[in-house]
């Protein structure tokens, strides 16, 4: 009797552990909340992810993502991932989102629970400004060797447009490479090209040309995750409220939002 007793308060007690771990697992908002702090997955990315001078995260996602948190009551942290691994981390739970200017893509769209999109953009085409005009179009540059981001939009438009061209870690890389000669053109998101090429940037000897597509950025969570619907109404609040507005006129962003 003390054997069959046993064996039921073990299989009673098993059912219980795996009833509570499958509703922990059934909400991403409650393990966050649980772990109180939301891991945020970035890349070096004016304007919107970037280390100020004392190598704090600022920008108009990453200041958007603090907010976020701090209106679920947990801490942010802000983890550099490799770009083309993002869905790996995202599902490993290295990371909790991947909040930095992503494009909504298809392939996006079908691994990751994605928020509404909230920024306009554009993968564009960026040169040394002394060819600009030589390059002002997607067909004019057909010939060039292009660096682009690994698992990126911009990589997804050399595939699509049939251009040359090499992958590196990041968009700002891809800039460094046409800046340093290593390549000849560089495609990336236009409103990094506002922050980071022409007069007054730190590239002033480049410039972006063809606009080669139009997306929107959205935000990823895992597939099924509660906090994309939980993002998505302080992003309606913050809107309502001035605050999201403000934050982009802070980075110079303010004519990508959608509202």
């Amino acid at each position: 009797m003390k054997r069959i007793l046993s064996l039921l308060f073990a299989a009673l007690l098993c059912a219980a552990l795996l009833a509570g771990c499958g509703k922990s697992a059934s909400s991403d908002l409650a393990y966050v909340k649980d772990k109180g702090v939301l891991v945020v997955g970035i890349t070096d990315f004016e304007p919107m992810d970037y280390q100020d001078a004392s190598g704090a995260w600022i920008g108009f996602d990453a200041d958007m993502a603090r907010a976020f948190a701090a209106s679920l009551g947990v801490e942010v942290r802000f983890v550099e991932i490799d770009w083309d691994n993002k869905v790996l981390e995202l599902n490993s739970k290295t990371i909790d989102c991947v909040w930095n200017g992503m494009t909504l893509g298809e392939e996006v769209k079908a691994a990751m629970e994605c928020s509404k999109p909230y920024c306009n953009n554009a993968q564009v085409i960026v040169v040394p400004a002394a060819k600009a005009a030589d390059y002002a179009t997607a067909d004019a540059a057909k010939g060039l060797k292009f660096a682009v981001e690994a698992g990126s939009a911009g990589r997804d438009m050399a595939v699509e447009y049939g251009f040359s061209y090499t992958e590196v870690d990041t968009q700002s890389k891809a800039l460094f490479e046409v800046s340093s000669g290593t390549s000849e053109a560089a495609i990336i998101d236009s409103l990094m090209a506002a922050a980071m090429v022409g007069p007054g940037t730190g590239y002033e000897s480049l410039a972006y040309t063809a606009a080669l597509n139009s997306e929107e950025y959205g935000v990823g969570f895992r597939r099924g995750s509660d906090l994309a619907a939980e993002l998505d109404k302080f992003f309606a609040a913050a809107l309502a409220d001035g605050s999201m507005q403000k934050t982009a006129e802070a980075y110079g962003v303010q004519a990508a939002l959608i509202q």
